[in-house]
This record gives structure tokens, C-alpha cells and sequence, in this order.
């Protein structure tokens, strides 16, 4: 299946895609006009054929939705009146610490590295949830 993740932002929105095998996520673009997030990823999913949304849903570390997590929803709500595609959210705390470290790995200027920030959190999420789902799938109890 066919996933777009979303790191939802007041600023900046990360997109990335997985390959139909949900082996690989990669970043895909960051979109800094908030007004155009739904425009593009309604384009994004129709170019695309993406067959699933995930959306980083930003837990406390107890587990709770704070203020930020209501937004992200009420985002997926917008959104899912202009997709006919499965909206799912999956946790996306410390998504851009990793994404963070990954970029800083490739020492690149402070500029370039907020410029492709989101995105890398996006993959970032879209990694997680695909591990999750590996692992889902694969805890199947057997007697």
C-alpha cells in the first residue's frame, strides 16, 4: 500500500511516500504556505495514487493529547473531506529529534537543514508507522 505522511505544522508542513512494498520512506517536500497544505496533498495523493494518509500526532511523553494534538486532529478532519482515503494517525514524539540528528549527520548549513526538516520528520513518522505495522502483523499469536 501506498502511504503520504504529514508532519502537520502552524508553519511549515513535511511530506514523505513509501514505495507500495512499505519498505522505504523517503522525504518528499515541505510546504511553507499553510493556506496550499490541503491543496497539495490532495494533488500529491491524486499524482501519486497514494492508497493511505498517516498523520504525526504529537503525544506528551505521558501518553495524553495536549493542544497541539487537538489541532493535528481537527487537521485530519479538514483533510478527510477532501481524500476518499483511509486517515490514520500515529505518534510522532521525538520524530524530530531523529530527523534532527539525521540531517546533522550530513553537516549541512542551518538554512538547508530547516528547509528539509519536516520532510525528514515526515519519513521519519512514516518509518515508525511501518515498523508498527510490520511488527502488528507479524505478533499474530499461533498455537
Amino acid at each position: 500500500m501506498k502511504y503520504l505522511a504529514v508532519d502537520y505544522g502552524n508553519k511549515r508542513t513535511g511530506l514523505a511516500l513509501c514505495d507500495r512494498n512499505e519498505t522505504m520512506a523517503s522525504p518528499l517536500c515541505v510546504i511553507r504556505e499553510p493556506s496550499q497544505v490541503v491543496k497539495v496533498i490532495t494533488q500529491v495523493v491524486a499524482e501519486e495514487r497514494i492508497e493511505g494518509i498517516v498523520i504525526g500526532l504529537p503525544l506528551n511523553m505521558d501518553d495524553s493529547e495536549g493542544f497541539q494534538a487537538k489541532r493535528v486532529r481537527e487537521f485530519g478532519k479538514v483533510l478527510a473531506a477532501h481524500v476518499q482515503i483511509p486517515i490514520l494517525f500515529h505518534d510522532e514524539r521525538l520524530s524530530s529529534f531523529s530527523a534532527s540528528e539525521k540531517l546533522a549527520a550530513l553537516s549541512l548549513t542551518r538554512s538547508h537543514t530547516k528547509k528539509r526538516l519536516d520532510a525528514v520528520a515526515a519519513a521519519e513518522i512514516l518509518e515508525a508507522f511501518l515498523d508498527f505495522k510490520r511488527n502488528k502483523e507479524g505478533s499474530i499469536d499461533k498455537e
